[in-house]
């Protein structure tokens, strides 16, 4: 059953992760991610939720995205993507 990454992004150093973002989609892929939504204008239509930048990224399973979260791949672009933005991550299981 595919495994989903929902993230929430508030930038607070745009240069510094524009930088550390560049090297994020080699390691979704390597993990098998596959984006589903990536930035883009996000309309809250109900509810107080407004995120500033919002990525979907679809997994073959919660396990690889849990993979990918934690991997020491993503160690050290999680650290420096942390410094940079506001960063909030939930992993869902899909139907």
């Amino acid at each position: 059953m595919a495994g989903y990454a929902i993230i929430s992004v508030e930038v607070k150093d745009e240069d510094a992760y524009n930088r550390a973002l560049e090297q994020v989609p080699a390691v979704v892929e390597a993990h098998g991610g596959r984006y589903l939504v990536r930035g883009g204008v996000a309309e809250a239509i109900r509810g107080d939720w407004k995120p500033d930048r919002l990525v979907i990224v679809e997994f073959d399973s919660v396990e690889q995205a849990r993979k990918w979260q934690d991997g020491a791949d993503f160690a050290d672009l999680r650290e420096k993507l942390s410094q940079a933005a506001n960063t909030d991550v939930v992993i869902v299981e899909g139907v």
